[in-house]
Parts: structure tokens; sequence; C-alpha cells
């Protein structure tokens, strides 16, 4: 595992409207829908020959209190608990019910299996997307669960939820289904103490099959193979009734051909032979019952065609998820070279033959292959599953090599199929696999030579990405002690989890306490690997970049200048940790203020990536976006919108409409064209680009957020301020629920609510707004960070908007004087605050001093920025307007038409700034009696 697979990287970030700092242009002038039938969760096949049993009228018995069917809204549900040893029928009882339910009319029907915390929260979350809930999506599983669980308590319509298999009580804290007149809740588990919160619940213990039942389930299904009397009633005997026995002792004769009394024959020589002594824990009566029908069942099948792999196949579905596999794990390329190791002289097996293998497994009821699911393709009884593994560790002289090799070849099936972005249950299923991976497998996923498989750290990671930040935490955290206890504190995989714990802390919202835990990582890197380790390196980078976001911006220029140099020496100048590195200081070089810096560095990168990466590389495309994006941020904000143009079409090409690059490149596209000045052509390209996000990765993704939020900025830029306090009002509810208020995503929406009230006409709700979001970031950010000077700047704009000038004017002078001292002369944050407090002094009354300030602002802005800098151009447009107002009008018109001259040549004349020019031109004359 290469630590800390979440470094930061300078990707491609569409460009979100965060609450800006102002620059003054002068110029005059209820209930939820019924949304019809639901269905989730694959609802297990029913055995052949499914047995009616005595104790199914107890379950319709259960499912309608006081004679009424529950699914009829006549009564308040029922919580039924079916409980017992395993191999009796539970989740076949469970499942015929549901079955049943859903052929008489139940609304909403939602299988899950339970095992896991996770697989609960992944049904819910798609029975609520389903249900098309309003706070329903899939980025955010665990609140959307929630919300499933609220819909069950308050809707009408009938529902069913089957909880399969729970493990634990604490799995299902805070997601058992409510008590409701509307539906029922039926469990299954192995637990007796198991006890589902409210009133109303009723526990049925699930026994063996009553000798009626046995025999009538061996007449119907065998024929004439089951005719002896006698010989049935014995092997009923033999079995001990057990329903899993005897469905796989039925597959096996009609396989075979043989009776009663022959596989009574065959079973009485695996008792014999069966002498290698068993772990204390699987010495049970029914286990060992199991064992020998296994062993019976799978010896056959083992040599059925294709020879040798039905016994290695059912080994690998051992030690995953009961519940289901997906079948593409097992013809994965790395459960095929486990097959090939064990075979020697064979080529390894095509997905082919192992679809044959699977069926052949299906036929004796080793395993259930239903190949019409989309995932859940195999699923295997945990009966059949410990037998298995238990074949493996008692009968083979190297039984830990082996169960090494085959935890190592599960995980890497399962790695080798995980999505590179994850948009339907396959990322939930696989981390099940995952879990009960690690659970089966005991200590062989955890090689001090080797380290923890890099699985586990994939599905910590998943959860994260898939919106469970909390539950990546945990996960993580959990991995961390697992790591101490393995390997200690030093090894490489226990610092790696405290890297990607440090990672998550950040993702969440905490880039001060991100920042805090890589700095004592880095510590013990050093001690721990040297400091030319590339892991140690990483962290550098790690720590530069989480200082960065937490407002410290020319820090981390600093810190990625020196980690650099390390790179080129240690690594040299065309690794590709040395050209990220290089994408990481330009992009930091850009935030604290240099955007023409950032531009000019990503320019020299991008010539280095075409060169050692080559044009198609996704990296190469990434600079291209970077470069693109720091040409806006130094001016050009056509030019910006012209590259990304170009990339897009070569997005498209190589990554696909679809793939999230491609639609962040759309996204950065229609940002610069709004900036470039065409506000409604990005309204346009926004609108679409939301269509696409919402299908593509779900309403409560990042980046399906970000979209939103650039959507209502430029519906504001084009004119509409009110639509735009609407949909940011939105948009804040569900920044709310996704991150919670301190997030600094939520807080961002808060000052662009507040910006847009006050331009819709509301001054003074903008201030009350700027002045509770001030107080928060300075308890959140802190005095220094940039975002607190941010909403200093604007509630100094919206006080002044509202009348009191003079207070906007010693606000902003306040402010110039820690803009100064935090980020310098020279920062682009600190000239427009310098503009604004000459604003305000103006506009308080001394228009001659806002003069003279502006003009000594535009000699720093032409140094700093360039001539044709839209700054630049801004400033020459109030120095103008200043002089104007000091009584010197002539000398307004003179700068007015060479202002206009330039906006024409540099901005075009359709965009926003030249018509502004054109206006305050016009005014002038008029002024001077020049129409």
């Amino acid at each position: 595992m290469s630590q800390d697979a979440r470094v930061k990287e300078g990707g491609q970030v569409t460009q979100i409207a965060g609450d800006q700092i102002h620059h003054h242009h002068h110029w005059s002038g209820a209930a939820h829908p019924a949304m019809g039938r639901v269905r989730v969760g694959v609802i297990p096949q029913p055995a052949d020959c499914f047995q009616e049993r005595e104790v199914a009228e107890k379950v319709s018995m259960a499912a309608s209190a006081n004679g009424a069917v529950v699914l009829t809204q006549a009564v308040p549900s029922v919580r039924r608990v079916l409980a017992g040893m395993g191999g009796v029928g539970k989740t076949q009882l469970a499942a015929a019910y549901a079955r049943h339910a859903w052929e008489q009319g139940v609304e909403v029907l939602v299988w899950a299996s339970a095992a896991t915390r996770d697989s609960v929260v992944s049904a819910y979350s798609d029975a609520a997307v389903r249900l098309n809930l309003p706070l329903a999506d899939r980025d955010d599983p665990e609140r959307c669960a929630r919300e499933f669980v609220t819909w069950a308590e308050t809707t009408r319509q009938s529902w069913l939820v089957v909880l399969d298999d729970v493990q634990a009580q604490g799995d299902l804290r805070g997601l058992w289904p409510p008590v409701s007149a509307a539906g029922a809740t039926v469990v299954t588990t192995r637990r007796r103490d198991l006890a589902p919160p409210g009133p109303r619940s009723t526990t049925i213990e699930i026994g063996l099959f009553t000798p009626g039942e046995a025999d009538a389930y061996l007449r119907t299904r065998l024929g004439e193979l089951a005719a002896d009397d006698q010989e049935r009633t014995a092997l009923i005997n033999d079995l001990d009734h057990l329903p899993l026995a005897l469905a796989q002792a039925a597959a096996y004769m009609l396989q075979q051909d043989v009776d009663c009394g022959r596989y009574r024959t065959l079973l009485a020589k695996q008792f014999l032979a069966d002498t290698v002594p068993a772990p204390e824990d699987l010495l049970d009566d029914h286990q060992r019952i199991v064992s020998a029908v296994w062993e019976i069942s799978i010896d056959r099948a083992n040599r059925s065609r294709p020879a040798g792999l039905a016994r290695l196949l059912i080994q690998l579905a051992s030690v995953l998820d009961s519940a289901g596999i997906p079948a593409a794990v097992l013809t994965s390329q790395p459960a095929r070279d486990y097959i090939a190791s064990h075979l020697p002289g064979t080529d390894s097996p095509t997905a082919e033959a192992i679809d044959q293998a699977l069926r052949l497994l299906h036929r004796y009821s080793l395993i259930d292959y239903d190949r019409a699911a989309t995932y859940r393709e195999v699923r295997i009884h945990q009966l059949i599953q410990r037998a298995t593994r238990e074949n493996l560790t008692t009968r083979t002289s190297q039984a830990h090599d082996s169960a090494t090799a085959l935890a190592d070849a599960a995980a890497a099936a399962l790695l080798a199929v995980w999505p590179e972005v994850e948009r339907d249950e396959l990322g939930q299923i696989l981390r099940a696999n995952t879990d009960a991976l690690r659970q089966n497998t005991g200590t062989a996923l955890w090689v001090p030579d080797t380290g923890a498989h890099p699985v586990l750290f994939r599905s910590a990671t998943s959860l994260g990405e898939t919106g469970q930040v909390t539950a990546a935490l945990n996960t993580y955290a959990d991995l961390h002690e697992t790591c101490l206890h393995h390997f200690g504190p030093d090894h490489p995989d226990t610092l790696a989890v405290r890297g990607n714990l440090a990672s998550w802390r950040g993702e969440a919202g905490d880039a001060a306490s991100a920042a805090a835990t890589y700095e004592e990582l880095l510590t013990d890197y050093l001690r721990v690997l040297g400091p030319d380790h590339p892991d140690t390196l990483t962290t550098r980078g790690n720590l530069a970049s989480w200082r960065g976001e937490a407002g410290d911006a020319a820090g981390a220029v600093t810190a990625y200048e020196e980690l650099l140099t390390d790179y080129l020496r240690v690594l040299g100048p065309d690794h590709p940790d040395t050209l990220t590195t290089r994408g990481n200081l330009a992009r930091w070089r850009g935030v604290a203020g240099d955007a023409a810096g950032a531009a000019a560095a990503y320019e020299e990168l991008l010539i280095d990536c075409l060169r050692v990466l080559g044009s198609d590389h996704p990296d190469t495309l990434t600079v291209r976006g970077n470069l693109a994006r720091w040409r806006g941020g130094a001016g050009d904000a056509a030019g910006a919108a012209a590259a990304y143009k170009e990339l897009l079409i070569d997005c498209l090409r190589i990554l696909g409409p679809d793939h999230p690059d491609t639609l962040t490149t759309r996204g950065n596209l229609a940002y610069w064209r709004g900036g470039a000045g065409d506000a409604a052509g990005a309204v346009t390209a926004f609108e679409e680009l939301l269509t696409d996000c919402l299908r593509v990765l779900g309403p409560d993704h990042p980046d399906t957020l970000t979209t939103r939020n650039n959507l209502a900025r430029w519906r504001g830029g084009a004119g509409d301020a009110a639509g735009a306090v609407t949909a940011f009002e939105e948009l804040l509810t569900d920044r709310l629920r996704i991150l919670g208020p301190d997030h600094p995503g939520t807080l961002t929406t808060r000052g662009n609510l507040a910006r847009w009230r006050g331009e819709a006409g509301d001054a003074a709700g903008a201030v009350t707004a700027f002045e509770e979001l001030l107080t928060d970031r300075l308890r959140i950010l802190g005095p220094d960070h940039p975002d607190t000077l941010t909403s200093r700047n604007n509630l100094a704009h919206w006080r002044g908007e509202a009348g009191d000038t003079a207070s906007a004017a010693a606000t902003t002078e306040e402010l110039l004087t820690d803009c100064l001292r935090i980020l310098g002369p020279d920062h682009p944050d600190t000239l427009t605050t310098r503009g604004n407090l000459a604003y305000w002094r103006g506009e308080a009354g001394d228009a001659a001093g806002a003069a003279a300030t502006t003009e000594e602002l535009l000699t720093d802005c032409l140094r700093v920025l360039g001539p044709d800098h839209p700054d630049t151009l801004t400033t020459r447009n109030n120095l103008a307007s200043w002089r104007g107002k000091a009584g010197d009008a002539a000398s307004a018109v003179t700068a007015y038409e060479e202002l206009l001259t330039d906006c024409l040549r540099v901005l075009g004349p359709d965009h926003p700034d030249t018509v502004i020019a054109r206006g305050n031109l016009a005014h002038w004359r008029g002024q001077v009696g020049l129409e």
C-alpha cells in the first residue's frame, strides 16, 4: 500500500463563485406524493421444490395483527424476528413472504442484506432515491437512509422492509423501520437477543423441518429416487431434518441418479473418513452433517467438466459475502490466476469456463447462481462457506499458506473490478464483500512483510468518496487500531492510515486539523523512513496542501518550493511526482495572488507533460485545464474560455461524455464564458450541465452542488438577482444537510446568498447576513483566513450600500491594514481593498481624495497586473469617474475615450465592462456639453 492514496493534487477544479470581494464600477444609470410501486434489492430465488412449512402460518399471522393484514394499512405494523441456527431456512421463509406481499400489491418493498450497516444504508438510500424523496441523494447515503426511515413513518403507501441476516444490534442504530400503520418489517438473524426498539415485536423461532415437511420435500424433489419409505426416513434422520443438508443431498442424488439408499452409503463412508479434528467451534452436529454432505457434492462437482474448477471457485466464494458476490469478481484475472496456480499444466480458465462451473455448483445446490441479477449473481449459505473453509484449513498440509493465498486472491479480485467512479450499488456490494473477507480470513490480510492488503484501504476510501465521510473516518480509525496491533506504530501502513485519517478530516471541512495531523505525521516519517523516502515527500506535499486549504496560501507556496527542490534531487525532473509537485506549486502561487505566475508555471509544465506523458494522458489534460483556469485568473477570460473549449473536445474523445473530468471541463468552460461577458450563455451551459450531473453523479455529489452554485451565480450575473437568491436559499438547505453548518462550502453558500440578497435590493438584509457570517468565520477560521477577510470586505460594502458610507470607509481602512500584513501589498485582494477604500471615501464626500488614491492604485495595478488586466481597466474606469466627480469633467471624458478604445480591443464591443465604459463616456460628454 503506497502511503496516503488521498494525496492532494492540483487537478482540474470547477470554478466556484464564492462570496466575492466587490469591485466598484461608477456609472449613471408536504406530504410525499405516491410514486408508484417500488422494489429495491434482490429477493433470493425460491429453493427447488420450496417446501411450504407449518411455521409459515406463524409468519403470516404475525403480519396481520388481530386477523387484519398489515399491508392493507388496517393496523399498526408488527416487527417479526426470525431466529435460529444456520441452514434451517430463515431466509427462504422471509423471501417467500416477501414475494407473496409483492404479489398481493404492497407498494414499496425493500430487501436488504443486513450483515453490515453499510448494506442497510445502501438499500434504504436506493429506496429513497427511487421514491424521489425531496432530500434523497446517493452521495450522502446515511442522510438519505434516515430520510427513508422518516418517509416510512409518515407515508400512507404500504411498505415491507426485510432485513436479512442481522448480525449486530448496533448496525441498525437509527435504521430500524418505524412502527407504522402502513408497513411491516421482517428480520432474519441468528441472534436470540436481538431486540427491535418499540412495541409489537414478535419473535418466531425457526427450527428444523418437521418429519412430515422433510418427507414431503424429498418425495416432491426426488420422485422415484425417494420411493423407498424406509431409506427415505433413514436419510432424513441421518441429516437430522436440516433443510440445507436435505437440499444438497437431493441435488446430488438428482445429478448422479442415485437413490436414498445409495446416498446413505456414500454419507456413511464420508462420516467415517472425516477423522481429521476440526476446530472446537466447528464440532456441532449440524456443521458436521453439512461438511459431510458438502464433501460428497463438491467431490463429484469437481470431477465434472471443466474439471478442478468447482472446488477452487467455492473456496473463493467461501471468504466473500454470502449475501451476494458479483460474478465479475470470480471471473476477474486475479481469480483466474488463483485457479490456474492450483491446476498445474492447464491454461488459465476462460470466463466461459468459470460460468459453466458456477452453473454446475448451482445444480448441486452448493451456491445460488442467478445470472439475471445485476451484481449479486452468486449467493452461498454461510454453513457451506464454513464447511469449505474448514476443509481448506484442516485437510491441507500447508493450511496457513493456503488460507493466505486464498485471501490474497479474493482481495485482488475485488480490487480488479472496483470502479474508478462509483455510480451505483456495485461499490457498496464490493465493500460488503471486503467486510466479509476481513471477517472470514482472520489475519490473512495483515502480513507484516507486505502490509495490509490494499483492498482494505480502497473499501474505506470508497465510503468517503460516496459521501459517507464519517463512516470513512471511523473505518480508517479501526484500520489504524488493527495496524497498531499487527504492525506497530512505525509500520508504513500504520503511517499511511494516519495520512488517510488526516485527509478525510480535511475533506470533512477541518483543514486546520488535517494540517496539524500531517505535521505530526511528517515528524514520524522523517524519523522512520528518512527525508528522501517517497512517502515522506508525499506527506510533505499533503501538509503543504492542507496548510493552503486552511488559509495559508503563502506558506503552501514556500513548502512546495522546498519540496520541489528535493523532488528534483531525489526523483529527477521527469518523474510523475515531480510534475505533480510543480502543478501544486503553480496552483498555490495563483491562490496566493500571482495568477500570471501560476499561468506561466503551468505553461512550462504543459511542455514537459506533453514530452513525458503524451498529449492524451489524464495528467496532461489536467495541466491544460489548470493553465486555462489561471489564464482566466490573470485577466484573459476569453482566452480561458477558448482553451476550455479545445480541452473539452479532447476530454470527450479520450474520457467520454460522462467522465467526471469531462463534466468539470464543461463547468469551467461555462464559468469562463460568463467571465468573458456572456452571462446568459453561462446560464444555459450550467443548466445543461446540471441535468447531466444529476444523472451521472447524483443530486448531492460535490460537483453537482458546485454546478448549482455556479448556475445561481450566473443567473444573478445575467440580471435575475431574485432568481439567484431563491437558488442559493435552496442550495444552502442542502449544504446544511450534507456538510453541516461549519463546513467551508456551507459558509461560502451563505456568503453568496447574502450578496445576492443585497443585489436584489435588500442591502440591510445583506448587512445582517454578513455580520452573522463574519462571526462564524472568525470562530471557525480565525481572523487572518482569506475567507474571513472577504467577509469583512463584503460587510463593509453592504453597509455602504445601505447608506452608511462613513462606516464602510472606516471598516475598509481597518481591513486594508490587515490585508497588507497578511497578504502583502501586491496581492490582488489588497489592491481591490485599496480601490474599495478609495470608493467609499469618495462616496463619503471626498471625491478629490478618492481620485488621488485611485491614481496611486493605478500605478501599482499597471506594475503588478499589466495594462490589459480587467482589474486595471476597472481602476482606470474608477479614476476617470472620480476625476469627473471632483470637478474635472473634461479630464473624465479624455480618460473614458482612451479606456473605451482599450476595452474594445481587450474585451470586445459586447462585454459588460465595455458597455459600462461607453455609458460613462456618454455621461461625462453630456456633462461638458458634448453629445
